[in-house]
């Protein structure tokens, strides 16, 4: 993509790395000192992510985000100075955060290699998706560990139940309180509650319309399932997402199955190669879809993808598909 920034040169090998610097006592590596650091004021701070437990005796430094919805989470909290890379995203940085984004180092276009990361000598990793910490390539959670680095994964990622703005909420929170700036969270938390509850009185006893998330796929439809927070955002936009018995964040469906459920609205992921009139033209040229609702009357929503992920622009992000699945109430 034209706008990204060049790349950080080739990683340097492990043997010549600068000693990782140690921000936390988050299940320390073997070998590492007894003696715990003073903890800061504030600190210590325990904090259980994904079954994953750390206690920081002070905030991270040197943090590295890998997707762009943690990106941003840290930005909106006025983490960037703490940023030392990132990497991976999904679409343009908001307008309000391409200021502080731009003085981040891009460490690769998508995840970075092991050794690319460890180049930047972070002490915190923060991962959107479980992707970012795949074993295969040597960045587990625990292999980072081992390596002297804490992580988090966001929220959405663990393995429990539906994901919704509640999640949001203490995600905000809990990397506020990692990093020492727990009042920044919640000013944004509140702001945040007051943006979804001016939204659901606006749509206050309307009937939900039926909803497809259409991401990606030929063969069969890669949709929005019931566990993620895009499913909530469906909802909470006054629409029903007609796959929310799919049990995960993301899953395939069959095309049969899109044709059953007969829905009134093509919600159309914005992401990636595959430009949005691409994908309508997919859906309206498919003979088989022609009696679906939503392609007889051509009725499309618009998202970006990282509008409909666990992160920041949730709460702007409801509003603004709600205004598409029922314009009537749009401001």
């Amino acid at each position: 993509m034209s706008w990204r920034r060049p790349l950080l040169p080739a990683a340097l090998s492990a043997a010549v790395l600068v000693p990782l610097l140690a921000a936390c006592s988050a299940d320390p590596a073997p070998g590492a000192a007894d003696k715990p650091a003073k903890a800061a004021p504030g600190f210590p701070y325990t904090v259980t992510n994904c079954g994953v437990k750390s206690t920081f005796q002070a905030p991270p430094k040197r943090v590295v985000t890998m997707n762009q919805h943690v990106t941003e989470i840290m930005i909106a909290l006025g983490l960037e100075k703490s940023l030392v890379g990132t990497a991976y995203l999904d679409d343009a940085v908001l307008p309000a955060y391409k200021k502080a984004y731009d003085s981040v180092p891009v460490l690769a276009e998508e995840y970075p290699s092991k050794e690319a990361l460890l180049a930047a000598n972070p002490d915190f990793v923060y991962g959107g998706y479980s992707s970012a910490f795949d074993a295969k390539d040597g960045r587990s959670r625990d292999d980072l560990r081992k390596a002297g680095m804490s992580t988090r994964l966001n929220g959405e990622y663990c393995p429990s139940g539906k994901t919704s703005v509640d999640d949001l909420y203490q995600e905000v929170s809990e990397v506020g309180r990692t990093f020492g700036v727990p009042d920044r969270a919640e000013k944004w938390i509140t702001e945040a509650r007051a943006t979804v509850a001016a939204n659901e009185k606006r749509l206050k006893d309307l009937p939900p319309v039926p909803v497809f998330v259409y991401d990606s796929g030929d063969k069969t439809a890669f949709t929005v399932g019931g566990k993620g927070i895009g499913n909530e955002l469906i909802t909470r936009a006054g629409g029903r997402n007609v796959f929310s018995d799919l049990d995960k964040a993301f899953g395939d469906a069959a095309w049969e199955e899109v044709v059953a459920r007969k829905p009134e609205v093509v919600v159309i992921y914005d992401y990636g190669s595959t430009t949005v009139e691409q994908k309508k033209k997919r859906l309206l040229d498919d003979p088989a879809l022609k009696d679906v609702p939503a392609i007889k009357n051509r009725r499309f929503a618009v998202m970006p993808l990282s509008d409909a992920v666990l992160g920041v622009r949730v709460p702007a992000a409801v509003e603004k598909l709600a205004a598409q699945l029922h314009p009537a109430t749009a401001r």
